[in-house]
C-alpha cells in the first residue's frame, strides 16, 4: 500500500508543475495592470515602470515565472503587491474559514447522498424513487449563488432564522452549507443508485438472494459496500470541486475564504495573490484525487496490484 501511494504520489508532480504554467499564463493575460492600483491619477510612464521593476514585472514572462516557481519550491507565495502582504499570510488567514465550509459541504452531500441514493435503489421505480430522481434532477441543475441567494430571501429576509452573511457563529455556516451541499448531494445520490442497481445484478448477490438471506440486509451490508467504490472515487473530485465552488458561495454570503480572497485580488489584479489561491484551489483538487485512489486501493486489492 506505500508504495502505491508513493508511485500516486510521483504521479502528481508533472501535474503540478502543468498547472502551475497555466496558471501563471492565464493570470498574465487577464486584462488589466497591478501597477496602476498603485499609482496616482496622472502618474507618468516613468514613475509606473520604477514601480514595476520593483516588483519585477517588467521582466520576461518565462524569467517572472522561473522566479515564481522557485520561491514557491522553497514555500515563499511572495508578496502581495497591492495589499503589501505576504501571500502566504494572507491564505493562512482565509484558508480555514474554507476548509470549515468545503468540510462541511462534504460531509452533508456524502451522507445525504448515500442514504437517499440508497433509498432509491431499493425501493425502484417506486414513488420514493421517482420523487428521489426529480430532486436529483433539479439539485443538478441549479446553479449555487442562484440557490444560495433564494435561501437568504427565505430564511434571512423572510423569516430571519439564520444571519445573511459574515463567519461571527456556527448558525453563518448552515447556508453556505446547505448551498454548497445540495449539489453534491444530486451527484452522490446518482451515482449511488446506479452503481447499486449495477452491483444488485451480479452474480454473487443472486447467491445471497438464493441463500434466503433478507433483502434489506444484502442490499445494506453487501451491495452497498460494493457499490461504493464510484461513490469514493466522485467524492475524491469533490473535495477539490467543493473547495472551488466555495468561491462564488462565499462571495455570495460575505464569508472570508480563499474565493473572497481571491475576488478581491481579482478586482485589484494582484498577480501573486490569485496565482497563490488558484494554486491552492489546484492543489486541492489533486489532493482529492489522491486520497480517493488512496481510499479505493484500501477497498479493493486489484487497484494496488494493477500498478504495483
Amino acid at each position: 500500500m506505500l508504495s502505491y501511494a508513493i508511485k500516486r504520489l510521483l504521479l502528481l508532480l508533472p501535474v503540478f508543475f502543468t498547472i502551475s504554467i497555466v496558471i501563471f499564463l492565464i493570470i498574465h493575460m487577464v486584462p488589466g495592470d497591478p501597477v496602476d492600483n498603485l499609482v496616482r491619477i496622472g502618474s507618468t510612464p516613468e514613475q509606473k515602470a520604477v514601480i514595476a521593476a520593483r516588483y519585477g514585472l517588467d521582466k520576461p514572462l518565462h524569467e517572472q515565472y522561473v522566479i515564481w516557481l522557485t520561491n514557491l519550491l522553497q514555500g515563499d507565495f511572495g508578496n502581495a503587491i497591492v495589499m503589501r502582504r505576504p501571500v502566504a499570510d494572507l491564505i493562512a488567514q482565509n484558508i480555514p474559514y474554507s476548509l470549515a465550509l468545503s468540510g462541511c459541504a462534504l460531509l452533508f452531500s456524502t451522507i445525504l447522498g448515500i442514504s437517499v441514493g440508497t433509498l432509491a435503489a431499493m425501493y425502484k421505480d417506486s414513488k420514493l424513487d421517482q420523487v428521489v430522481m426529480g430532486g436529483i434532477l433539479l439539485g443538478s441543475t441549479l446553479p449555487s449563488f442562484w440557490l444560495g441567494l433564494l435561501l437568504i430571501l427565505l430564511f434571512s429576509v423572510q423569516l430571519g432564522w439564520l444571519p445573511v452573511s459574515g463567519a461571527r457563529s456556527w448558525e453563518a455556516l448552515i447556508l453556505p452549507v446547505l448551498t454548497i451541499g445540495l449539489g453534491g448531494t444530486a451527484l452522490v445520490a446518482r451515482v449511488t443508485r446506479v452503481a447499486m442497481l449495477e452491483t444488485a445484478q451480479k452474480d454473487f448477490v443472486l447467491l445471497l438472494h438464493a441463500k434466503g438471506l433478507p433483502r434489506r440486509r444484502i442490499q445494506l451490508r453487501h451491495v452497498l459496500h460494493h457499490a461504493l467504490m464510484p461513490v469514493v472515487t466522485i467524492l475524491g473530485l469533490r473535495i477539490g470541486w467543493i473547495l472551488g465552488g466555495a468561491v462564488t458561495v462565499e462571495y455570495v454570503f460575505a464569508r472570508p475564504g480563499l474565493g473572497t480572497l481571491l475576488i478581491k485580488a481579482l478586482s485589484q489584479h494582484d498577480y501573486p495573490v490569485m496565482q497563490g489561491c488558484l494554486l491552492m484551489l489546484a492543489i486541492a483538487v489533486m489532493l482529492g484525487t489522491l486520497v480517493g485512489d488512496l481510499v479505493q486501493a484500501a477497498m479493493d486489492p486489484r487497484i494496488r496490484h494493477s500498478m504495483s
